[in-house]
C-alpha cells in the first residue's frame, strides 16, 4: 500500500501562499486584508507612513517656544534699558550685578508666563479670536515689556539713592515727585520700547493666531473619519 500523503497545514499552507511569486495572493489571504470593510495597511505603508506621523508630532511639541522666548528677550532688553535711565538719574554706583539681573530675569519670566496663561492656552483651547489675541498681546508688550520694567527701576534705584546718598535727600511727602524731577528727561526715552513692543506684540499675537490655525488643521487631517 502507497503510504498516504502528509496534508498540509495552516502553517504550511501560508508558507506556500507566501513563497507564491506570480499571479495574485490567494483568496484568504485578500480576506485577511479586510476587517470590517476596511483596508489593514500593509507593512510597507506603515513605514513609509510613521516617519510622518512622528514628524507631525514632534511639531506639535512645542510650536509656540520661539516667538515667546522673543519676546520675553525684548522686555528683559527694556528692563535693562530702564535699569541704566535710572541708576544714572539717581547717580547709584552701588550694587550693579544684583538690580541689572533682576530687572533682566523678572520682565522676562513675567512676559513669558503672562503669555502662556492668557494667550497661548486660550489658542489651544479655541476660546480666543484672532482680534483678542492681537489684544492681549500688544497689552502683555506693554505691561510686562515697558511698565512693569519701569516701576521696578524706578523702585530699585531709588531705594538704592536713598540707602547711598547719591541725590540730595527728598522732603517729607514729596517723595516720588522729587525722584520724578530727577529723571522725568531721561525718562522720556522708554518711549522707544514702547512703541517696539507695541508693534511687536501686535505682530506676535498676528503669527502666534496663524501659526495655531496651521496647527489645527494638521491635528485634524492626522485624526482619520469615521
Amino acid at each position: 500500500m502507497a503510504a498516504p500523503k502528509p496534508q498540509a497545514g495552516p502553517e504550511s499552507r501560508a508558507a506556500g501562499a507566501v513563497l507564491r511569486g506570480d499571479g495574485e495572493a490567494p483568496q484568504d489571504i485578500k480576506m485577511a486584508l479586510y476587517t470590517h470593510g476596511r483596508l489593514i495597511p500593509s507593512l510597507g505603508d506603515a513605514k513609509l507612513t510613521r516617519p510622518i506621523m512622528g514628524k507631525k508630532s514632534d511639531y506639535n511639541k512645542q510650536p509656540y517656544i520661539l516667538g515667546t522666548l522673543f519676546f520675553g528677550t525684548t522686555s528683559a532688553t527694556s528692563g535693562v534699558l530702564a535699569n541704566l535711565i535710572f541708576r544714572n538719574s539717581f547717580k547709584v554706583r552701588h550694587e550693579a550685578l544684583k538690580t541689572y539681573v533682576s530687572l533682566t530675569t523678572l520682565p522676562f519670566l513675567s512676559t513669558i508666563v503672562t503669555f502662556k496663561l492668557f494667550v497661548t492656552d486660550a489658542l489651544e483651547s479655541g476660546n480666543i479670536s484672532r482680534e483678542n489675541c492681537v489684544w492681549r498681546s500688544m497689552l502683555i508688550g506693554v505691561t510686562c515689556g515697558v511698565t512693569y520694567p519701569t516701576a521696578l527701576a524706578f523702585n530699585t534705584n531709588g531705594r538704592l539713592a536713598v540707602k547711598y546718598h547719591t541725590v540730595p535727600p527728598p522732603p517729607k511727602g514729596r517723595v516720588m515727585l522729587h525722584w520724578m524731577l530727577l529723571c522725568h528727561t531721561r525718562v522720556k526715552l522708554m518711549c522707544v520700547p514702547l512703541v517696539f513692543q507695541t508693534v511687536f506684540g501686535m505682530l506676535h499675537g498676528l503669527l502666534h493666531y496663524a501659526l495655531s490655525e496651521k496647527l489645527r488643521k494638521l491635528r485634524a487631517k492626522s485624526v482619520p473619519g469615521d
